[in-house]
């Protein structure tokens, strides 16, 4: 239910694995001192979390869908 930008080319994917499907370049992660910047689009009302309110959260803020809790176990591809 969100998309992730990614830090390497600013565009935003809903996957580690869709984006190796479609860029030739290595993944960039965010460091934790970039956790600030707005990178995780909601897919329901395309509202935009910054990377610690994500993490902080398991429904979107402006319109309370629910993400999905497996997302974390992810946390260090991203």
């Amino acid at each position: 239910i969100i998309a992730i930008k990614f830090k390497c080319c600013e565009k935003y994917y809903p996957c580690y694995q869709c984006h190796n499907e479609h860029e030739s370049h290595n993944i960039q992660r965010w460091s934790a001192e970039e956790f600030h910047k707005k990178a995780i689009l909601c897919g329901v009302c395309q509202n935009e979390l910054s990377i610690h309110e994500y993490m902080m959260t398991e429904t979107c803020p402006s319109c309370q869908a629910h993400f999905n809790s497996r997302c974390k176990f992810h946390y260090h591809l991203y």
